[in-house]
């Protein structure tokens, strides 16, 4: 049974039909294009935006983006805070929870055998932080084993205990929440925790950590706990895991495998053997597979071919016969292309998703037939098993809280960055199809859809940069809706962090640009970028000022200015730095470029979420000299500026009250605020604003405020009487 799909929607490249259900502050006004004059509308906050597109960029850019020397971090969903060096890529904010089965109120665990430890012991291979992880468990008897997905950290953590030679071995069930950690340690010997679920409001924080060393210096036990790289570890230093390489686990396997351990170097020299260890690293369970088939080598050519076929070269033949077999439908095609942009995605979002691709490729092939969808047809287990792919029933986080998924995903890695480029580049024609169809997405009301439209534009756009300008992002940056405007400067982000070419210097010029819209993409795409990529906070606060010093348009693009520019202070242990270039921004000759810097200053000031410029100057700031002048010359300046004044008085609630729950930001306050009394009138100022400080319901003052008022005593010299 097939039905007519409707007719397309939408004509030019961003204007969807009038009815269509748009999410709010995203709904295009009508006749949107590229006319000069910038529409007032209501945009998306800057750190909204970068929440979404960090909680949906998917996998292939992770991997993608690690490639060129960066490493994975996942991290809050606000602006990501980490060190590193200057090439590291910061990416998360999505927080995946794995249930399987019902919480209770006692929570599993068990003996693991000591055969499969032993087992496990036979073929594991070190990695670069092995020892030093050895040393720190043994020393403080629990530690904190972060690393990337699939990097082998289940097996160290099984391992560092075996080492300490531990009697017995237990594994804790993962819905162990951090505060119940300790009372699960309860008999002798090792302890480990498996990818233990974090979140804002469940982080994992020293004082679990003391409660547990506490309790195993009692029975003579060690902890290992392992978690995926998180900014939810507060006073938590955490071991890196850093995975062997695919030469050393190809070894320890094949001594394990073979009968004779010293045919292993001989299979090692083999060609494909060589071939599969130059190419990208590969994870432990990979190379472990590979192993397998290198054990079974006996000779022949067809156990030769198996080697060959193994690896990256079997993905991209793989990708060009599917693209390429005449036996496989049109529909079959869309599936493959969809699930690649839809990869660790919910299946649903590709299977419905490539019928709209579907009837692209018919309207493109078949232009004279109206296009038809299938009803019904394969079910998604022969689907994914078809497209080499698996399925898995995931909890994930929601506005609404945690709903399970079902999420498919291709079982090599590599796979939806090969198809996409193969479809791009090998597959010309079915370019029209193709930009129709990622059009159609960046217009979609769900972030995780826009969010992957973008990303797969950026990939194309690492493959052949000049067309995937033409035919989508710059449509997408000069439209007058803000929905195509955001998927535009995502795109970009996206591409320079896979370090498309020229992307930085296209942005810088953009800036500038003589169309608004074009200003406004390269803007938004700055506040977004820097904060995954800290190294570029020097360039792209350069490029903000220029636009700032060229002039706006509108209030539109003036808030958008100064939200882009707010997200600089959320760039980890940067922020000094950023803070010293404010301070240099407020002795510009230019008025404009003066003002952007207060306030920007002020709306980084003016947010009370995790990892905003408060938490940052209370765990790091205060105790900087250089860090803590800057922040204070910025807070006096605004706080004496007619035009940011209020803004910054508010700003200042924001700490306080942020102070009432924390006594690190209290102490903060109580350091700073001496600071920013030069003059009787400053005092009188802040005097009177947390003099009139109330409860946010109304009720009294809060303690903290009086012991602040106390510190503006006439003590403090007064100018006007000397």
């Amino acid at each position: 049974m097939t039905v007519s799909a409707p007719p397309p929607r939408g004509g030019p490249d961003d204007v969807p039909p009038a009815d269509a259900s748009w999410p709010d502050g995203l709904r295009p006004e009508a006749g949107a294009g590229t006319d000069a004059a910038e529409p007032e509308e209501d945009t998306q906050e800057a750190r909204a935006a970068q929440r979404e597109l960090v909680a949906h960029t998917p996998g292939f850019i992770f991997g993608e983006a690690a490639s060129f020397g960066g490493s994975v971090v996942a991290g809050a969903q606000h602006g990501v805070s980490a060190g590193g060096s200057a090439r590291d890529v910061f990416l998360g904010g999505k927080t995946e929870i794995h249930h399987h089965g019902t919480a209770t109120a006692e929570y599993a665990s068990g003996e693991i055998p000591e055969q499969r430890l032993d087992a496990l012991a036979a073929v594991f291979a070190e990695g670069p932080s092995f020892a030093a992880a050895l040393a720190r468990l043994r020393e403080e008897r629990v530690l904190v084993l972060a690393g990337a997905h699939s990097t082998g950290r289940h097996a160290a953590a099984l391992m560092l205990l075996h080492r300490l030679g531990a009697p017995a071995v237990h594994a804790l069930s993962a819905e162990t929440g951090p505060a119940n950690l300790a009372a699960q340690l309860t008999a002798p010997g090792g302890y480990v925790l498996r990818d233990l679920p974090l979140s804002r409001n469940r982080p994992l924080r020293d004082t679990h950590l003391y409660a547990a060393r506490d309790r195993l210096a009692k029975t003579g036990g060690h902890l290992v706990v392992t978690v995926e790289n998180s900014p939810f570890l507060p006073g938590v230093t955490p071991c890196p895991w850093e995975p062997p390489d695919a030469a050393a686990v190809l070894r320890a396997h094949l001594a394990d495998l073979r009968e004779d351990p010293d045919d292993g170097a001989g299979l090692l020299a083999l060609g494909p053997v060589r071939d599969f260890l130059a190419r990208d690293a590969h994870r432990p369970a990979e190379a472990a597979r590979f192993a397998a088939e290198v054990a079974r080598y006996d000779g022949s050519e067809q156990a030769a071919a198996r080697l060959a076929d193994f690896g990256h070269a079997a993905v991209e033949q793989q990708c060009r016969d599917w693209l390429g077999d005449p036996e496989s439908t049109l529909r079959d095609k869309a599936f493959l292309i969809s699930l690649a942009v839809f990869d660790q995605a919910p299946y649903v979002l590709a299977a419905e998703l490539a019928d709209t691709l579907f009837v692209h490729f018919q309207r493109l092939q078949h232009p004279e037939q109206p296009p038809e969808i299938p009803v019904f047809g394969l079910s998604a287990e022969t689907r994914l098993e078809r497209a080499r792919a698996e399925g898995e029933l995931r909890t994930e986080e929601t506005d609404w809280g945690p709903v399970p998924q079902f999420t498919a995903r291709f079982k090599k890695e590599t796979t939806p960055r090969v198809l996409l480029g193969e479809v791009w580049t090998g597959h010309p024609s079915a370019r029209p199809a193709l930009v129709a169809w990622l059009r159609e997405l960046a217009r979609d009301r769900r972030p995780v859809v826009r969010t992957r439209a973008a990303a797969a534009a950026a990939l194309l756009a690492r493959a052949d940069l000049p067309s995937a300008m033409a035919l989508l992002i710059d449509g997408w940056a000069v439209s007058k809706a803000f929905g195509p405007r955001v998927t535009a400067a995502n795109t970009l982000t996206l591409a320079q962090l896979l370090d498309a070419p020229v992307v930085l210097r296209l942005l810088t010029q953009w800036c500038t640009d003589g169309h608004w819209a074009r200003r406004w993409t390269a803007i938004r795409a700055f506040g977004l970028l820097t904060p995954l990529r800290p190294d570029l906070a020097g360039p792209a606060l350069s490029a903000l000022a220029a636009s700032a010093r060229a002039g706006g348009s509108s209030k539109t693009e003036s808030k958008n200015l100064v939200d882009s520019t707010a997200l600089l202070l959320s760039v980890g242990t940067r922020r000094g730095e950023m803070l010293s270039e404010l301070v240099r921004l407020l002795h510009h000759d230019t008025a404009s470029v003066r003002a952007l810097a207060l306030a920007a200053f002020v709306r980084s000031c003016d947010n009370a979420e995790e990892g905003a410029l408060v938490e940052w100057y209370a765990d790091t700031g205060m105790y900087e000299a250089d860090s803590a002048r800057d922040l204070a010359t910025l807070w006096r300046t605004a706080l004496g500026d007619r035009g940011h004044t209020r803004g910054a008085l508010n700003a200042l609630h924001t700490w306080v009250r942020l102070a009432e729950h924390r006594a690190d930001v209290a102490q903060a306050l109580e350091l700073l605020l001496p600071a920013l009394v030069v003059t009787a009138d400053d005092r009188k100022r802040l005097g009177h604003e947390l003099a009139g400080l109330r409860a946010p319901d109304g009720g009294p003052r809060p303690p903290v405020a009086d012991r602040l008022l106390a510190l503006l005593t006439p003590s403090t010299p007064d100018p006007s009487r000397s």
